[in-house]
């Protein structure tokens, strides 16, 4: 009976002792980065996107009903709006050059790219970050109105008896230029909200594009207001879903200079240290 004590006890002891080994010896898997993650972030955000409307909970009524009402009064008298910004043309070439500039694919991957390489070099994750996320809210931008667009079919203002008409072959609603603009601006935005500067210019040039799109004759004003919200709602939620509490000490930034003493009473040193992180 005590050798079989014994061996139970020199049996538990050697099992613990294994177990705490091998839980020593794992190493945690490493966190997926965003770059890693990227694709499959997207595939999860539109799953997200699509399904949102059955989320919606009761107290959200008291911004969805008379948010709906005002775009309905919108599409009622987009006609007449649109009818009246055709008569003046001396400013859709400035508008097409604002849209194209700053809500098209190419000036918006742009932005993203340029974010995202400039964190790459100077070691800043939130530059880096920035970049990143703002191509995934831009890619699920492009996807949603996309979808949108031919769901809906609505004809342009050029095109003639049939414009404003739905479900008929045309692709105005919403404008993408203006989804587009709207998610990644709302991404730079909530990743530099330290930062007032970079979120007036973010959402001034957002806003731009999208008045843009209605003085170049390119869409009404229920179709840029739509995409705006649109795009505001895809880059908020790709932010909040994907943002990570990670900056490094190199990415904090301040709106004041550090200034300490710096003093060597052997050396007979004195001075001051003068530090900045913009």
């Amino acid at each position: 009976m005590r050798r079989n004590g014994r061996s139970r006890c020199l049996f538990g002891i050697l099992f613990i002792l294994a177990t705490t080994v091998a839980l020593h010896a794992q190493t945690p898997a490493p966190t997926p980065t965003l770059e890693h993650e990227f694709f499959k972030n997207i595939l999860s955000d539109q799953k997200a996107i699509w399904t949102a409307p059955f989320h919606l909970e009761r107290s959200d009524a008291k911004w969805v009903v008379p948010a709906g009402i005002g775009w309905m009064a919108l599409v009622t008298t987009d006609r007449i709006t649109g009818d009246e910004i055709f008569e003046a043309d001396r400013q859709v070439k400035a508008s097409q050059w604002i849209s194209n500039a700053g809500g098209s694919v190419y000036g918006l991957g742009a932005v993203a790219t340029t974010f995202y390489l400039i964190g790459r070099k100077k070691n800043n994750y939130r530059a880096r970050e920035t970049g990143l996320l703002s191509a995934e809210a831009m890619i699920n931008s492009i996807i949603v109105e996309g979808a949108l667009k031919g769901i809906t079919q609505r004809a342009r203002p050029l095109d003639g008896h049939e414009r404003s008409e739905f479900f008929d072959g045309g692709s105005s609603f919403p404008s993408g230029h203006a989804t587009q603009a709207w998610a990644v601006a709302t991404v730079i935005a909530h990743e530099y909200k330290d930062r007032p500067a970079v979120q007036i210019a973010a959402y001034g040039i957002a806003s731009a594009v999208s008045v843009a799109r209605f003085t170049g004759h390119k869409h009404y004003i229920s179709d840029v207001v739509a995409g705006s919200a649109l795009g505001f709602g895809i880059g908020k939620f790709v932010y909040k879903t994907h943002h990570r509490e990670s900056l490094t000490k190199d990415d904090e930034t301040s709106k004041w200079p550090l200034i300490a003493p710096q003093f060597n009473r052997q050396a007979r040193q004195y001075g001051v240290a003068l530090t900045w992180n913009f």
